[in-house]
């Protein structure tokens, strides 16, 4: 039987698209402050919700007993409950999905032998990462689960960074097996394109500073963030030392979030450009036109998203504009790679 065969391929584009699926939920259960609404975690049981309204009154007896209804939600009633229990469970569910169909495929066609040792090795990594990944996110609620009821910054962007990473990788397999010829490698373009990877990857998790820290609530307007000011005082004196104003203070994080805005539409504007000025494969052009049209479709739902004050709707589609950009980043950076 043929290694590495069509079959392999879009059981490797299947799993990009439900990581798709998967954060586009997951922008939704922060958006609506739902994922702290599962305060246990139940691997297998925790697969189906509450099947009726006894077992909803004990799940919502569970939910009363953690800070973030202590603190924010003592208005709740059952019916509030359910509405934020679903995403979460939604979100969960899918992951678990994700790994059935990340792990299952893999056996059969381990067993079958339709790998080659390459992707063997590649699929290997790819199972650790979603392992990884279902770990940051049993993380990243328990930090939301004690004293202060919002999960920390830092671990939603691990958690959030690392699942664009997934996909990537994923993607980039994909990619390996469906472009089995090698190009010629420019190494000046292929080095520009990772430094682009680079700075968008680090505007991801700045990105998810913002959400994390709902730094997006403040300074709503563009492109001054306050009127006739482009850096906000407050930028630099919300936290002390100064530089931790950058890391986590609100302000702080979306003037930093704003300014590499501008940094992106910058390096993807310089590989556009530069690749037009070489020979370039059909797949080569396809991708920095790409990349040239999703940046400033990011780029304007940004300026959007801000100025509504993030709107679940709106935010939603900002990430996925992020997940977009890097789709045509990685598929640039492929092409100009093998």
């Amino acid at each position: 039987m043929k290694k590495d065969n069509t079959k392999v391929i879009y059981w490797l584009l299947t799993g990009c698209i439900l990581i798709f699926i998967m954060v586009i939920v997951g922008g939704i259960t922060r958006l609506t402050h739902s994922g702290l609404s599962i305060s246990n975690y139940k691997l297998i049981a925790g697969t189906i919700p509450p099947m009726n309204e006894v077992e909803w009154q004990e799940a919502f007896e569970l939910y009363k007993q953690y800070p973030e209804y202590q603190k924010l939600n003592t208005h709740f009633d059952l019916e509030d409950f359910k509405d934020i229990y679903f995403w979460e469970w939604l979100h969960r569910v899918i992951g678990r999905f994700i790994g059935l169909v990340f792990f299952i495929p893999f056996l059969y066609f381990l067993i079958t032998k339709q790998l080659s040792k390459p992707t063997i090795k590649k699929s290997i990594i790819l199972l650790c990462l979603g392992g990884f990944q279902g770990f940051l996110g049993w993380y990243m609620v328990k930090s939301g689960l004690v004293d202060n009821p919002d999960v920390s910054h830092y671990r939603l962007a691990a958690h959030l960074t690392t699942a664009f990473i997934t996909f990537a990788y994923t993607f980039w397999v994909a990619l390996d097996l469906i472009f089995p010829n090698k190009n010629d490698i420019n190494k000046k373009m292929r080095n520009l394109i990772w430094l682009g990877l680079t700075i968008l990857l680090l505007q991801i998790v700045y990105g998810a500073f913002v959400a994390g820290l709902d730094a997006g609530f403040i300074h709503n307007h563009w492109p001054m963030m306050s009127e006739g000011k482009f850096m906000h005082e407050t930028v630099y004196i919300e936290q002390n030392p100064v530089y931790k104003n950058f890391i986590e203070g609100k302000s702080g994080v979306q003037f930093v979030h704003r300014t590499l805005a501008y940094v992106v539409v910058f390096i993807i504007l310089m590989i556009w450009y530069r690749g037009k000025q070489l020979i370039l494969t059909t797949p080569q052009l396809y991708g920095i036109n790409a990349l040239l049209i999703m940046v400033f479709v990011q780029f304007l739902l940004g300026i959007l998203t801000i100025i509504y004050a993030v709107p679940v709707w709106l935010g939603v589609t900002h990430q996925v504009g992020a997940f977009l950009l890097l789709t045509a980043m990685t598929f640039t950076l492929h092409r100009f790679s093998k």
